[in-house]
């Protein structure tokens, strides 16, 4: 079979070459860039961040699977997939290693901010010892939007740096509170109590018509002057403009940031004159996630070879 990877070769930690060593029977190709001018002739398309329209797909003559190399698939027309018998899968982020990955670079993004590891480099550039004084993880309210797999990581990791920890879930919150033994829990309605409680706030929910512009000028409003926003899902959730309200009148104290409002964005964005700290969408891509992310999309390119129904498949 002919499968196409829409981004640069080297893109989402070398999956591809994984990819091509585990099946030599199939011929991969790749584009170079988030994007594909056709999907002629392809059999499996893995479009990593370009966005799949209906369009797109009149042009695939014999693709037959849409396999996301990753749990996002929001840039997926999958109506428009299934009127044509294609079908699009992705991998749950709870069982490739992805999640505890993307919660990894969640603590480090805590972290940074939390030390302030702008003003160390300036310390050490101006050899000045003993400072800043940061803020220690211990005691601070981590407020968790989203309980998914990542929110659950995440709650696994920093109950061992003593943190308050409160969640939001759509679903049954009272029961997620229980089983993760938080200190609170409630439903989307609640954002804004949660907001006004935590220290750190996290957003690792999936992007949809909902939850795009989830936190704008009215949602940073209610958060703390003191506290950071730690974006780890999709840049979407985030109003760009408004997080640069945010910052700029002191409405938060900084922002730690994985995935944005464009990719890549431009590094001369006046939001990076600010106390970010952002990281180059690199939260899933570790040795272990991309391993867990081969076999998933490897398993399912074959399942298609066979004629068989790949796993995962999204409705």
């Amino acid at each position: 079979m002919k499968i196409l990877f829409t981004a640069p070769e080297n893109a989402w930690g070398g999956v591809l070459g994984l990819l091509r060593a585990e099946l030599p029977e199939h011929e991969f190709e790749y584009t170079g860039r988030f994007g594909a001018d056709s999907l002629k002739g392809y059999d499996v398309l893995i479009p990593t961040m370009c966005p799949v329209t209906r369009e797109m797909l009149k042009g695939g003559d014999r693709l037959k699977l849409i396999q996301q190399c990753g749990a996002g698939i929001e840039g997926v027309d999958i109506a428009a997939a299934r009127e044509m018998g294609i079908w699009v899968a992705n991998v749950p982020t709870d069982i490739s290693g992805n999640a505890d990955s993307v919660a990894d670079i969640g603590i480090y993004l805590m972290i940074g901010l939390s030390r302030d590891a702008r003003a160390m480099r300036r310390s050490m550039r101006e050899r000045k010892m003993g400072i800043p004084r940061g803020r220690a993880l211990k005691g601070k309210t981590a407020g968790i939007v989203g309980l998914g797999g990542i929110g659950r990581a995440l709650v696994r990791r920093l109950k061992t740096f003593d943190m308050r920890i409160i969640g939001i879930k759509r679903n049954n919150p009272l029961g997620a509170a229980e089983e993760l033994g938080l200190g609170w829990a409630g439903g989307p309605h609640q954002l804004k109590e949660l907001l006004g409680r935590s220290d750190f706030v996290i957003l690792c929910l999936p992007l949809t018509d909902e939850s795009k512009n989830l936190m704008n000028r009215d949602t940073f409003a209610a958060m703390k002057g003191d506290a950071f926003l730690i974006n780890l899902s999709r840049g979407g959730l985030v109003d760009r403009d408004a997080l640069e309200w945010a910052l700029s009148t002191g409405a938060i104290a900084g922002a730690g940031l994985d995935v944005f409002w464009e990719e890549p964005p431009d590094p001369d964005d006046p939001v990076f004159r600010y106390n970010v700290l952002a990281t180059p969408h690199v939260g899933g891509a570790t040795d272990v996630s991309i391993t867990g992310i081969k076999a998933v999309v490897a398993e399912n390119i074959r399942r298609v070879g066979r004629g068989e129904k790949p796993l995962h498949v999204k409705s």
